[in-house]
C-alpha cells in the first residue's frame, strides 16, 4: 500500500506539472522508473570502504557494527637493521590489546593498552556522513575520532612527571574517505595531537598533521594498504628547521580476511600503535633499515540477539 501511494503521488505530480491528459501504461512505467532514479531517498550508503577499522596504524572511516565487539591484538617486532643476533628484530616485541564496541552502526567506543611506552588509550569514533551509491548527494564518508592516552612509565631523568595531568595526550582527527568502485579506496586524515608533556622544552606540545591512506583490492579477501602521516610543525623550537630526531610515518601492508577475522600484515618505520606514538614521535628511517614488521588481528563477536547464528 505504501509503495502504491508513493508511486501515485509521483505520477500525480508529473501530470500537474506537464499537463498530460493521456498516458499509456508503458509510459507510466517508464516515468516512474525515471522518477525513482532521481529520488534522493533511493540512494544507498556505500559499505566496506575498508576491511577493518584500521588502515594500518591509523584509523579508517569504518566503525564496529551495533552490538558487536572487536577484540584486537596489535604486535610490533624490533627493527630489521638490529642485526642477526637479534634475528633482525624478531627477538623483540611490543603489543597492544584493545576492545572496541559498536553502540550504534555509526558510533563506537574503544580502549587499549600498549606495552610500548606502557600507555592506556581510550577513544570515541563517530561516522556522521555516508558516501552514497549514486549522484553527488554525499560523495565521501566522514568519521570523527577523539582519543585520550595516558603514559604510565616510571618517571626518569629524560621524562619527569610531576603529576598525572602531565601524562595525558589528546588526539582529534577527521577521516574523509571515498570508495572508487570495488577496488580502490582513498582517505585523508587531518589530525591534531596535543601532548601535555614532551621530552624536551623545544618540542612542540601541539602537532598538526595530515595523513593519507588507501587500499587496493587484490582479490575477494586480500587488499594492499598504504598510509603516510606528514607532521607540519615538528620543528626545532617551533621554528623553520626540521627536527632531525623525528621522521614522518610511512607504512605498507596487506589485509587478509578469513570469516570473522581480519589479519593485517605490514612494515612501518614506527613502532607506535596509537596516534600519539606514530604521529610526531617516529624516529626511524626506511632507507636505513629502521623498519618494524608487525601485524594486527581483529576478531568480531556479536551480541545482537536478533542476529541469526
Amino acid at each position: 500500500m505504501k509503495s502504491v501511494l508513493k508511486n501515485t503521488g509521483k505520477l500525480t505530480l508529473f501530470i500537474l506539472l506537464f499537463g498530460f491528459r493521456h498516458l499509456h501504461a508503458q509510459d507510466v512505467d517508464d516515468l516512474l522508473g525515471e522518477l525513482d532514479e532521481i529520488s534522493p531517498d533511493q540512494a544507498q550508503n556505500i559499505t566496506a570502504t575498508f576491511k577493518s577499522t584500521r588502515i594500518i596504524n591509523g584509523h579508517s572511516i569504518e566503525t564496529v557494527a551495533k552490538n558487536h565487539l572487536d577484540f584486537r591484538i596489535s604486535h610490533r617486532f624490533g627493527t630489521l637493521n638490529s642485526g642477526y643476533n637479534n634475528l633482525f628484530g624478531l627477538d623483540e616485541s611490543r603489543i597492544r590489546i584493545g576492545l572496541e564496541y559498536g553502540i550504534t552502526d555509526d558510533l563506537m567506543i574503544g580502549a587499549g593498552r600498549s606495552s610500548y611506552l606502557k600507555e592506556y588509550d581510550y577513544f570515541l569514533k563517530y561516522r556522521f556522513l555516508h558516501q552514497k551509491t549514486k549522484g553527488l548527494l554525499n560523495p565521501v564518508t566522514v568519521t570523527l575520532l577523539v582519543s585520550v592516552s595516558t603514559n604510565t612509565m616510571d618517571t626518569s631523568p629524560t621524562m619527569q612527571f610531576f603529576n598525572n595531568l602531565e601524562r595525558q595526550s589528546y588526539v582529534g582527527q577527521l577521516m574523509i574517505a571515498r570508495k572508487f568502485g570495488e577496488r580502490l579506496s582513498l582517505e585523508v586524515n587531518p589530525t591534531v595531537v596535543h601532548r601535555n608533556k614532551t621530552e624536551t622544552p623545544i618540542d612542540a606540545n601541539t602537532l598538526y598533521a595530515m595523513g593519507v591512506g588507501g587500499r587496493l583490492k587484490l582479490s575477494k579477501r586480500t587488499t594492499f594498504n598504504a598510509e603516510y602521516f606528514y607532521v607540519a610543525n615538528n620543528l626545532i623550537g617551533n621554528g623553520f628547521e626540521r627536527d632531525p630526531a623525528f621522521r614522518n610515518n610511512l607504512s605498507l601492508g596487506f589485509d587478509i580476511e578469513t570469516g570473522g577475522h581480519v589479519f593485517q600484515l605490514h612494515i612501518s618505520n614506527s613502532r607506535g600503535m596509537i596516534e600519539k606514538q606514530f604521529i610526531g614521535d617516529t624516529q626511524d628511517e626506511w632507507l636505513k633499515g629502521g623498519l618494524y614488521y608487525g601485524f594486527n588481528i581483529s576478531r568480531i563477536f556479536s551480541f545482537d540477539k536478533k542476529e541469526k547464528h
